[in-house]
Protein backbone atom coordinates (compact mmCIF):
# COMPACT_ATOMS: atom_id res chain seq x y z
CA UNK A 1 0.00 0.00 0.00
CA UNK A 2 1.05 3.36 -1.19
CA UNK A 3 1.12 6.20 2.08
CA UNK A 4 1.81 9.64 2.51
CA UNK A 5 3.68 10.29 5.28
CA UNK A 6 2.33 13.53 7.60
CA UNK A 7 5.45 13.24 9.83
CA UNK A 8 8.77 11.53 9.82
CA UNK A 9 9.16 8.11 10.60
CA UNK A 10 12.30 6.28 11.36
CA UNK A 11 13.33 3.83 8.53
CA UNK A 12 10.91 4.97 6.56
CA UNK A 13 11.00 8.68 5.28
CA UNK A 14 10.37 12.66 5.77
CA UNK A 15 6.97 14.72 5.65
CA UNK A 16 5.25 14.51 2.39
CA UNK A 17 7.45 11.34 0.91
CA UNK A 18 5.14 9.18 -0.72
CA UNK A 19 6.22 5.62 0.13
CA UNK A 20 5.46 1.91 -0.04
CA UNK A 21 4.88 -0.43 3.00
CA UNK A 22 2.89 -3.71 3.68
CA UNK A 23 -0.57 -3.07 4.63
CA UNK A 24 -0.76 -4.00 7.54
CA UNK A 25 1.75 -1.80 8.89
CA UNK A 26 -0.62 1.13 7.19
CA UNK A 27 -3.43 -0.44 8.61
CA UNK A 28 -2.34 -0.93 11.70
CA UNK A 29 -0.02 1.67 12.38
CA UNK A 30 0.66 4.47 10.55
CA UNK A 31 -3.31 5.05 9.76
CA UNK A 32 -4.63 5.17 13.01
CA UNK A 33 -2.13 7.48 14.26
CA UNK A 34 -1.91 9.55 11.96
CA UNK A 35 1.54 9.55 11.10
CA UNK A 36 0.00 9.20 7.06
CA UNK A 37 -2.46 8.88 4.71
CA UNK A 38 -3.49 6.64 1.84
CA UNK A 39 -2.13 7.98 -1.45
CA UNK A 40 -4.89 8.26 -3.36
CA UNK A 41 -5.22 11.60 -5.41
CA UNK A 42 -8.15 13.45 -3.21
CA UNK A 43 -5.48 12.29 -0.08
CA UNK A 44 -2.51 14.13 -2.37
CA UNK A 45 -3.92 17.58 -2.68
CA UNK A 46 -5.24 17.15 1.01
CA UNK A 47 -1.90 16.90 1.94
CA UNK A 48 -0.77 19.90 -0.34
CA UNK A 49 -3.35 22.36 0.60
CA UNK A 50 -2.55 21.04 4.38
CA UNK A 51 1.70 21.18 3.52
CA UNK A 52 2.67 24.08 5.72
CA UNK A 53 0.51 23.89 8.40
CA UNK A 54 1.73 20.49 9.03
CA UNK A 55 5.52 21.26 8.39
CA UNK A 56 4.94 24.17 11.04
CA UNK A 57 3.09 21.87 13.38
CA UNK A 58 6.03 19.67 13.31
CA UNK A 59 8.66 22.55 13.68
CA UNK A 60 6.81 23.87 16.75
CA UNK A 61 6.73 19.96 18.20
CA UNK A 62 10.28 19.36 17.76
CA UNK A 63 11.34 22.95 18.72
CA UNK A 64 9.28 21.64 22.36
CA UNK A 65 10.78 18.33 21.91
CA UNK A 66 14.55 20.12 22.26
CA UNK A 67 13.42 22.49 25.07
CA UNK A 68 12.28 18.96 27.53
CA UNK A 69 15.90 17.11 25.65
CA UNK A 70 18.23 19.96 27.24
CA UNK A 71 16.58 19.40 30.41
CA UNK A 72 16.29 15.69 30.43
CA UNK A 73 19.52 14.55 28.56
CA UNK A 74 21.96 12.97 31.03
CA UNK A 75 19.55 13.15 34.01
CA UNK A 76 19.80 10.05 35.99
CA UNK A 77 16.95 8.45 37.86
CA UNK A 78 16.64 5.75 40.45
CA UNK A 79 14.53 2.34 40.49
CA UNK A 80 14.56 0.23 43.39
CA UNK A 81 14.19 -3.50 42.87
CA UNK A 82 14.43 -7.19 44.18
CA UNK A 83 17.34 -9.22 43.24
CA UNK A 84 19.38 -12.34 43.65
CA UNK A 85 23.30 -12.26 45.26
CA UNK A 86 24.34 -12.40 41.46
CA UNK A 87 22.82 -9.00 40.30
CA UNK A 88 19.57 -10.92 38.34
CA UNK A 89 16.42 -9.07 38.95
CA UNK A 90 13.51 -11.32 39.70
CA UNK A 91 11.25 -9.26 37.49
CA UNK A 92 12.33 -6.96 35.00
CA UNK A 93 12.62 -3.54 33.78
CA UNK A 94 10.15 -2.63 31.28
CA UNK A 95 9.61 1.10 29.31
CA UNK A 96 5.99 1.32 31.44
CA UNK A 97 8.63 1.11 34.47
CA UNK A 98 10.77 3.70 33.25
CA UNK A 99 8.06 6.16 31.58
CA UNK A 100 7.17 6.21 35.28
CA UNK A 101 9.97 7.26 37.25
CA UNK A 102 10.76 9.65 34.94
CA UNK A 103 7.67 10.81 34.97
CA UNK A 104 8.10 10.91 39.05
CA UNK A 105 11.15 12.76 38.28
CA UNK A 106 8.87 15.48 36.92
CA UNK A 107 9.00 14.53 32.96
CA UNK A 108 6.34 14.05 30.63
CA UNK A 109 6.94 11.31 28.78
CA UNK A 110 5.30 7.87 27.84
CA UNK A 111 6.06 4.40 27.38
CA UNK A 112 5.81 4.37 23.15
CA UNK A 113 8.88 7.42 23.95
CA UNK A 114 10.74 5.13 25.74
CA UNK A 115 13.52 3.02 23.36
CA UNK A 116 14.20 0.04 25.14
CA UNK A 117 14.75 -2.87 22.86
CA UNK A 118 15.58 -5.75 25.72
CA UNK A 119 13.93 -5.59 29.45
CA UNK A 120 16.78 -4.63 32.01
CA UNK A 121 17.53 -7.25 33.41
CA UNK A 122 20.15 -6.91 36.01
CA UNK A 123 21.70 -4.74 38.76
CA UNK A 124 24.06 -1.73 37.76
CA UNK A 125 23.89 1.16 35.74
CA UNK A 126 22.13 1.17 32.25
CA UNK A 127 21.59 3.98 29.27
CA UNK A 128 18.49 4.08 27.73
CA UNK A 129 17.23 6.40 24.71
CA UNK A 130 13.87 8.64 24.93
CA UNK A 131 12.50 9.77 21.76
CA UNK A 132 10.58 13.01 22.13
CA UNK A 133 10.29 13.49 18.78
CA UNK A 134 10.74 11.45 15.57
CA UNK A 135 14.12 13.89 15.32
CA UNK A 136 15.11 14.36 18.73
CA UNK A 137 16.42 11.83 20.75
CA UNK A 138 18.06 12.10 24.50
CA UNK A 139 19.31 9.40 26.85
CA UNK A 140 18.58 9.00 30.52
CA UNK A 141 20.84 6.87 32.87
CA UNK A 142 18.63 3.80 34.97
CA UNK A 143 20.38 3.28 38.19
CA UNK A 144 19.00 -0.12 39.25
CA UNK A 145 19.79 -1.45 42.84
CA UNK A 146 18.78 -2.87 45.56
CA UNK A 147 18.27 -0.18 48.19
CA UNK A 148 19.11 3.30 48.24
CA UNK A 149 22.14 2.89 50.07
CA UNK A 150 23.34 0.56 47.09
CA UNK A 151 22.05 2.58 44.23
CA UNK A 152 24.24 5.63 45.76
CA UNK A 153 27.56 3.35 45.74
CA UNK A 154 26.48 2.31 42.20
CA UNK A 155 26.52 6.18 41.24
CA UNK A 156 29.73 6.82 42.40
CA UNK A 157 30.88 4.28 39.79
CA UNK A 158 31.57 1.07 42.92
CA UNK A 159 30.40 -2.38 41.45
CA UNK A 160 28.32 -3.62 44.27
CA UNK A 161 28.78 -7.07 43.35
CA UNK A 162 32.11 -7.38 42.77
CA UNK A 163 32.91 -5.80 46.24
CA UNK A 164 30.21 -8.63 47.69
CA UNK A 165 32.30 -11.30 45.66
CA UNK A 166 35.14 -10.07 47.61
CA UNK A 167 34.09 -10.37 50.78
CA UNK A 168 32.63 -13.95 50.39
CA UNK A 169 36.44 -14.74 49.21
CA UNK A 170 38.14 -13.31 52.27
CA UNK A 171 35.38 -15.29 54.36
CA UNK A 172 35.73 -18.41 52.38
CA UNK A 173 39.87 -17.88 53.02
CA UNK A 174 39.12 -17.02 56.86
CA UNK A 175 37.02 -20.09 57.13
CA UNK A 176 39.49 -22.41 55.30
CA UNK A 177 42.31 -20.90 57.39
CA UNK A 178 40.56 -21.91 60.63
CA UNK A 179 39.90 -25.54 59.41
CA UNK A 180 43.31 -25.87 58.39
CA UNK A 181 44.46 -24.31 62.36
CA UNK A 182 41.83 -26.87 63.76
CA UNK A 183 43.19 -29.80 61.50
CA UNK A 184 46.24 -29.03 62.94
CA UNK A 185 45.50 -29.07 66.54
CA UNK A 186 43.56 -32.55 66.02
CA UNK A 187 46.65 -34.08 64.72
CA UNK A 188 48.78 -31.83 67.71
CA UNK A 189 46.30 -34.21 70.74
Amino acid sequence: MEVILLERVARLGQIGDTVRVKDGYARNFLLPRGKALRATEGNKQRFENQRSQLEARNLELRKEAEAVGEKLDGQSFVLIRQAGESGVLYGSVAARDVAESLTEGGFSVNRQQIVLHTPIKTLGLHTVPVSLHPEVEVNVTLNVARSPEEAERQGRGEDVLAREELDLDELGLEVGAALADAAEDDEAV
